[in-house]
């Protein structure tokens, strides 16, 4: 496999309504056939783009040499503003398409964790730009907010739903359901041992964030036919 030097720059020009936003983007290979967003969990829980879930998710996008372009919502780290209730969030992601789109001309793979992925996928269905579509720890109900998902029949790029078997912020029955409600092509696995951050349980204790990782790279390279490369 070829040999590249992988690179993460600062974004400085990411600005929507709230002010600029703090951003880095992993920059991928000059012969990149897509780039991706990836978004991560809630703010009041401590949320940012250096979350584990959100790296080991670009990670696996990174690794097939896509330009990988992670940021803050407003409010978080440097990015400026404060947080709008999911709403303004949800500007804050098309702000990220838009520099997607404008910056490298590319279709859009999204990715987003528990918080960032229903900001995210209320955002990217229905926008051409976006490719595909991956769902890490959907949440249904966290910390007495309640997530809707009536957007879900309107979402046809290709999906992946990814969520731990002992998430108490996703029951697996509760979630089926509302996967059900979505179009094809999609996939969904639930991972045996994970809680919502795919950490162990205490009769599974090991991380499952590398499972996670590895069902991320199994479906990208399913659905768009790319192989990953080393760095």
């Amino acid at each position: 496999m070829a040999s590249h030097t992988a690179q993460v720059r600062t974004i400085g020009d990411l600005r929507g309504a709230a002010g600029r936003l703090e951003a880095l983007l992993n920059t991928g290979l000059p012969t990149a056939s897509m780039c991706a967003l990836v978004c991560h969990p809630h703010p009041a829980g401590g949320g940012t783009m250096h979350n584990k879930v959100v790296y080991h998710a670009m990670k696996a996008i990174a690794a097939f040499g896509l330009p990988v372009l992670r940021f803050n919502f407003r409010g978080v780290g440097l990015s400026e503003g404060e947080f709008a209730g999911g709403v303004g969030e949800q500007d804050d992601v098309r702000i990220a398409l838009d520099w997607l789109h404008r910056n490298t001309g590319l279709p859009i793979l999204f990715a987003g964790f528990s918080f960032g992925c229903h900001v995210g996928l209320r955002a990217c269905c229905g926008d051409p730009r976006v490719a595909g579509l991956i769902a890490l720890g959907l949440p249904i109900e966290a910390e007495g907010r309640r997530y809707a998902y009536e957007f879900l029949p309107q979402c046809t790029a290709s999906k992946l739903f990814l969520t731990g078997s002992d998430d108490p912020y996703a029951p697996r029955f509760v979630q089926q359901r509302v996967i059900e409600t979505a179009p094809d092509p999609k996939r969904a696995s639930w991972i045996e041992g994970a809680d919502h951050f795919f950490q162990g349980t205490p009769a599974s204790p090991e991380s499952k964030l590398p499972v996670m990782r590895a069902e991320v790279s199994s479906w990208v390279a399913d659905t768009f036919a790319l192989r990953q490369h080393s760095f």
